[in-house]
């Protein structure tokens, strides 16, 4: 939606007269009424005018408006930039990475699969909380000695030494890359853990040693920008459109901080198109002709394409027109044996080589549960792993049947180029993964069984758990659950992953967890791997 997309803005220049011009607006803002009475059309010329994407309905486009001229004549954060060009920092962009070709302007390309990166560099001055609050940060870069304008929300508690203002050159900066470089400024009281719970260690049974995951203070330092590399991102977002319904959650946002390449999601609980046509379609990019015994989520494009009028589930059109912009290519797969459950999604700014739906294997293909993509030098598989399920009624399906399977399809990939696996694979592996592990003996995902069935089918058929190589001795989790408040006290389950092979392993620079997004009862991973 467009209230989604303010901060698209925020990385454009603006000049003095230019928030002059916006002081003027504060009759239209203090008047809610006469914003409302704009029509559609002048609401989208006013928000075109200011630089705000002018899309979505006119309550969109109201808040739109509102949010943006009350935060531009705030004006309680500025500052006075006096000496010096500021040095530019880089933003990837990849646009139209496809086989024809398109995108005549090489300096805005990034290309990611194993070739040469190529950016445009702008400078980004974030805002950078001390003692224990938490913000999220805009800002509008003006140009050498003239007013720059900070924009901060949610902001709570700031001390007086509470900013800390840094410019560094490099790729695109992020939250936790900004607060890492003054994490010696940067401190939590414990008494106050409820702001960030997971820096807490919550475990029924620590052992020596163990420490709390805290991605301000492990996260390692940016890579420099003649550094190839690509950024995954997996989340499971337990149902999506739940999640773009959230208020105050923005996937804009979450794409602009982390700036990644590859976003993976598990369990969409999208609705598939009427399989008799999906049937019908052949897989566009897939080496596979035809898609068979598997309900993909296409959308109207994708059938018109193909001689087909049917109109998809509206589901997937619908998140498709609020998506990010400049990832351009994205995959679902959706359940067709109970409708608006599990579900498995990629959207990538790359292009990617081909595209498989599933294991290619009728018995595991109707829950919507895998998605491959092939890319230059590696695969990436989404996978959405099946839950033992109450009283374990699935247990003996899955490490009998589905974790072998995947298990063997993962090898049989690892033949032509190195494999990754990402998602919710439903298991805790260690008691490092879970905060009662004696509690949880026979609870699905860490019954003996599932940890034994992930060593034998992944790690001891030479694939690396990139987060627990990195952090032998971290207490990290990923999945906190509804039903007792979890998340508030950090008692969850490590159940998301990136595996890799091992060919590959030494290249993982970071694989993190995003333990303050929030929306899901899964956190956001990621992982940033040298190519």
């Amino acid at each position: 939606m467009a209230s989604e997309r303010l901060l698209s803005y925020s990385s454009e220049k603006m000049s003095k007269s230019d928030a002059i011009e916006l002081t003027s607006e504060r009759n239209v803002v203090d008047d809610g009424d006469a914003v409302k009475r704009m029509t559609v059309k002048e609401l989208r010329a006013k928000l075109r005018s200011l630089g705000v994407p002018a899309t979505g309905r006119k309550s969109d486009l109201v808040s739109a408006l509102k949010s943006f001229l009350n935060r531009e004549i705030d004006g309680k954060d500025h500052l006075a930039v006096e000496d010096g060009s500021l040095e530019n920092n880089s933003k990837r962009k990849a646009k139209g990475l496809s086989s024809e070709g398109e995108g005549e302007n090489i300096s805005s390309l990034l290309e990611v699969s194993g070739r040469k990166r190529i950016q445009r560099t702008r400078t980004i001055v974030n805002q950078v909380p001390v003692e224990d609050s938490v913000a999220k940060v805009e800002t509008t870069i003006a140009e050498p000695k003239k007013e720059l304008s900070v924009k901060t929300s949610e902001v709570t508690e700031w001390s007086d030494t509470a900013l800390r203002w840094i410019t560094f050159s490099g790729r695109k900066s992020t939250w936790a890359r900004s607060a890492e470089i003054v994490s010696a400024d940067y401190r939590v009281d414990p008494a106050k853990n409820e702001v960030e719970p997971w820096t807490i260690l919550a475990h029924k049974k620590p052992q020596k040693g163990w420490i709390p995951y805290n991605p301000r203070t492990m996260r390692p330092p940016p890579l420099t920008r003649d550094t190839n590399y690509v950024k995954l991102m997996s989340w499971n977002v337990n149902g999506l459109r739940a999640l773009l319904k959230l208020e105050g959650f923005s996937a804009l946002q979450i794409a602009q901080r982390e700036d990644f390449d590859v976003l993976c999601l598990q369990e969409t609980k999208l609705q598939a198109s009427r399989r008799e046509n999906i049937r019908m379609l052949p897989n566009p990019i897939s080496t596979n002709s035809i898609i068979s015994n598997l309900d993909v989520c296409v959308t109207k494009d994708a059938l018109r394409a193909f001689g087909l009028n049917h109109n998809p589930e509206k589901d997937v059109e619908a998140i498709k027109e609020s998506l990010l912009e400049g990832y351009e290519n994205s995959f679902w797969t959706c359940s067709s044996a109970k409708l608006g459950y599990s579900g498995t999604a990629i959207i990538s700014r790359i292009k990617p080589l081909s595209v498989k739906y599933g294991l290619g294997i009728s018995d595991h293909d109707s829950e919507g549960r895998l998605v491959t993509v092939e890319f230059d030098s590696y695969y990436i598989i989404n996978g959405y792993v099946p839950n033992a399920g109450d009283g374990l009624r699935r247990l003996s399906y899955r490490v009998t049947e589905w974790d072998p399977s995947l298990g063997s399809y993962i090898k049989d990939l690892e033949k032509s180029k190195p494999v990754i696996l990402t998602g919710d694979l439903n298991c805790a592996h260690e008691e490092i993964d879970i905060y009662d592990p004696a509690g949880n003996k026979r609870s699905a995902g860490f019954t003996a069984e599932e940890r034994q069935s992930f060593e034998t089918n992944f790690l001891n058929r030479g694939f690396v758990d990139t987060f627990r190589k990195q952090h032998p001795g971290v207490v990290g989790y990923t999945y906190w659950g509804y039903r007792h408040n979890g998340r508030k006290t950090n008692k969850g389950w490590r159940l998301d992953y990136f595996l890799v092979s091992e060919s590959i392993a030494d290249n993982v620079h970071d694989s993190y967890i995003l333990p303050d997004v929030t929306g899901s009862d899964h956190s956001p991973i990621g992982l940033i791997l040298k190519l």
